[in-house]
């Protein structure tokens, strides 16, 4: 009998093992954190791999538990961890939390959607990613304080509002992540998405000069580096000059343009846009009250031409159209605005009169989807639960750059510090044509004006796609991203 009920909880218990995958148990400071076992096949090869949902406890000297960093980690069995890349994820925002990388393009899992980025009907499902990176690199995505499931815990989260404060944080997670997993050997890798690529610029040199963590690569997904290319404010033109072949680009998406350039592919036409952006339409932006009425019409005129807009709206924006405004005027005869974070995305606003947009069609087409996957798949599959909410976008505001007041944030400058000092560190810089938020000649600008020696400049590798922000939701962007990434890390050896 007791041989009988022995052999019966043997069963239970690898039933119960086979239906829940899961183990609970602790890292080594002794945090709980839960482990499951996975497989998946990229480019035809089985990778069995083990996903760890669970906590980084951030501790002050005293010992005190100061936040709660939630982190996911893939790491691929059987394999000498001291060999194999780690590479640490995380998006952007501020505030927002890695799901989109995660479940986007990066992690073992995406989410269902049209192979144009377009998302189907509710409910969401998500499908083993056979573009994962996890062929070439483990990873790590971390929800930095306030985001995902991470809190601060015993100190105001304001704390952690602010770019210096954010390096800080996220810089000791990486260093106590080394350790507690093992990982100082490894080759190690940063990777961001939009403000997780200032993130990611600013931990290359953090990380250096503060804990002697010499980075081998940092990937680069639309990014933001220097905020004064970026930022449209009275009185700072730059940004209205590298933002023209964006309005080109989603023109010629649209088909707003003119039949000349409608009949080019879009990167010869962007390429024109481009030269004429940083020669005679910076020119006369810098010219701004000196200029002639004439030069002023004929600026206005080549303004339309290259932005699919009517001359008459180009002069009574002062030749400086918002992008707000953009957004609108577009595809305002059609009844429709377009996206900012994918221009290629229209919606429907309650009229057609007003100036700016009700809300951005791009970011509704992912926001239920990638919400939904996330909670599903940490709970279903990761088997991690817990009773406070997973916050794609965490209540950090106002984010504090004290440490550049009364000017710009420029991590441009730390990205070329860290590459100064070491000469082994690659760069990814990947961009989409019809991203808004941060626009692809920006990023492209800041890179160029790094004042990068040439054996410098021959170690950062740019990329470009026919997609928004998000590029990797459009599935031949994906492709060609995994195969840039791919080829990235190959070279990173």
């Amino acid at each position: 009998m007791k041989k009988l009920l022995t052999i019966l909880f043997c069963a239970l218990t690898l039933s119960m093992n086979a239906q829940t995958n899961a183990q609970i148990g602790k890292d080594p400071a002794g945090v709980q954190v839960v482990k499951t076992k996975h497989s998946i096949t990229i480019a035809g090869k089985v990778i069995n791999y083990t996903a760890t949902a669970g906590y980084m406890h951030m501790k002050a000297d005293t010992g005190k538990v100061l936040a709660k960093i939630f982190f996911t980690y893939y790491s691929k069995d059987d394999e000498d961890g001291a060999k194999r890349p780690v590479t640490f994820t995380f998006n952007g925002g501020p505030g927002s939390a890695s799901l989109w990388l995660h479940m986007g393009g990066v992690g073992p899992k995406r989410v269902v959607l049209k192979d144009d980025g377009t998302a189907t009907a509710a409910p969401y499902s998500y499908v083993p990613n056979e573009f994962s990176w996890l062929d070439k690199t483990d990873l790590v995505f971390i929800d930095p304080v306030s985001t995902g499931y991470s809190r601060a815990v015993g100190e105001p989260a304001s704390k952690y509002h602010g770019y210096v404060e954010d390096i800080n944080s996220v810089g000791d997670f990486v260093r106590n992540f080394l350790s507690r997993y093992d990982r100082w050997a490894s080759p190690k890798f940063l990777a961001g998405e939009s403000y997780g690529t200032t993130r990611a610029a600013g931990l290359s040199k953090f990380l250096q000069d503060e804990h002697r963590i010499y980075i081998n690569g940092v990937i680069l997904i639309s990014a933001v580096l220097n905020f004064g290319t970026n930022d449209y404010n009275i009185g700072n033109d730059l940004p209205r000059a590298l933002y023209i072949p964006s309005y080109t680009a989603a023109a010629w998406y649209h088909k707003k343009l003119a039949p000349a350039l409608q009949a080019r592919p879009i990167a010869d036409v962007l390429k024109e846009s481009e030269q004429w952006a940083i020669g005679p339409y910076a020119t006369a932006l810098i010219k701004g009250g000196w200029m002639s009425d004439a030069e002023k019409s004929a600026i206005a005129e080549k303004m339309a031409y290259y932005t699919g807009l009517s001359k008459e709206l180009c002069l009574q924006a002062n030749l400086r159209l918002d992008e707000n405004r953009f957004y609108k005027a577009l595809r305002r005869a059609d009844g429709l605005s377009i996206g900012r974070l994918d221009a290629r995305f229209t919606g429907r606003n309650l009229d057609d009169a007003g100036e700016y947009v009700d809300f951005d069609p791009s970011f509704t087409n992912i926001d239920g989807p990638f919400t939904a996957t996330i909670n599903d798949y940490l709970s279903k599959e990761l088997k991690f639960t817990e009773e406070k909410g997973y916050n794609v976008f965490g209540e950090v505001y106002p984010w504090s750059y004290k440490n550049v007041q009364n000017k710009y944030l420029n991590v441009a400058e730390s990205l070329r510090d860290a590459m100064a000092k070491n000469p082994n560190l690659k760069v990814y810089l990947g961009c989409g044509y019809y991203d808004f938020a941060t626009p692809y000649f920006t990023a492209v600008y800041d890179i160029e004006h790094m004042f990068l020696r040439p054996e410098q400049r021959s170690r950062v590798d740019i990329k470009y796609y026919e997609s928004g922000h998000m590029y990797y939701i459009h599935k031949p962007s994906l492709i060609q991203f995994k195969k840039d990434i791919d080829s990235f890390f190959d070279s990173s050896k």
